[in-house]
């Protein structure tokens, strides 16, 4: 449905929705960004669009393209939106609007000739329907990306993260490493401080960084947040494939 990218790129997609994937791929991009990387970001679909007098708006692609210094409209970097905060096959089957693939193949194949790196953020986790037919491994799977993938720290997330590895595993799709989001630095448990590494050692995949739970203010990243990012060769990773 959707052609492979020819330029390095990461798929980020997560353990579950609500977790910072958009946090994560967003800071991903701004360090391509700071190393004068000319960094294409595209949602491929989102929910839970507010309306606004341009029509929907998808704010997850708003900072991405703020993190990235996108020169692409919005509409093209996210170019599927709906209105319900749904996932995306129930969302498109109750507004009765198609999930239109080729529209999202062309804007994705158009910013990738214009960019040196492309960061895609998947829709939920690894599992979430995005028409009858495919999920967001299909997509994943499509793009020939290296996944990045996004945990919680909390109690949980070992079961949640191992599953997610399986699931990409047995779709073929190659496994960049794992960022924990949101870590407590100051109020850390047994469980946040041991899952990092155990994760790692049970899904035999690396652990890329731990991202502090920081709050952000509109589209700035805080400081310890590109701090955790930057002890990444993330143009190393998007080569990999």
């Amino acid at each position: 449905m959707l052609s492979p990218l020819s330029i390095p790129g990461l798929f980020i997609t997560g353990t579950d929705t609500g977790i910072g994937k958009t946090v994560v791929a967003g800071a991903i991009a701004n360090w391509f960004y700071r190393r004068a990387f000319r960094t294409g970001v595209c949602k491929p679909m989102a929910t839970g669009c507010p309306m606004r007098r341009e029509g929907l708006v998808s704010e997850d692609a708003e900072f991405l393209a703020a993190c990235a210094n996108s020169p692409h409209p919005l509409d093209v970097i996210c170019p599927q939106r709906f209105s319900e905060p749904l996932a995306p096959a129930i969302a498109s089957e109750r507004s009765k609007i198609p999930i239109e693939w080729d529209a999202i193949n062309t804007d994705l194949q158009f910013m990738a000739r214009e960019s040196d790196v492309m960061i895609v953020e998947g829709i939920g986790g690894a599992m979430v329907p995005l028409d009858p037919v495919h999920t967001v491994l299909d997509l994943a799977r499509w793009l020939n990306l290296p996944a990045v993938v996004v945990a919680r720290p909390i109690l949980g997330t070992i079961n949640h993260t191992l599953l997610t590895l399986s699931a990409l595993r047995g779709a073929g799709i190659k496994i960049a490493g794992i960022v924990v989001n949101r870590f407590p630095t100051d109020l850390a448990g047994i469980a946040e401080e041991t899952n990092p590494r155990a994760i790692e050692k049970w899904g035999k995949v690396p652990l890329l960084c731990i991202v502090p739970d920081e709050v952000i203010v509109g589209e700035n990243l805080p400081a310890g947040i590109v701090n955790a990012i930057e002890q990444v060769d993330w143009s190393q990773l998007a080569r990999d494939r």
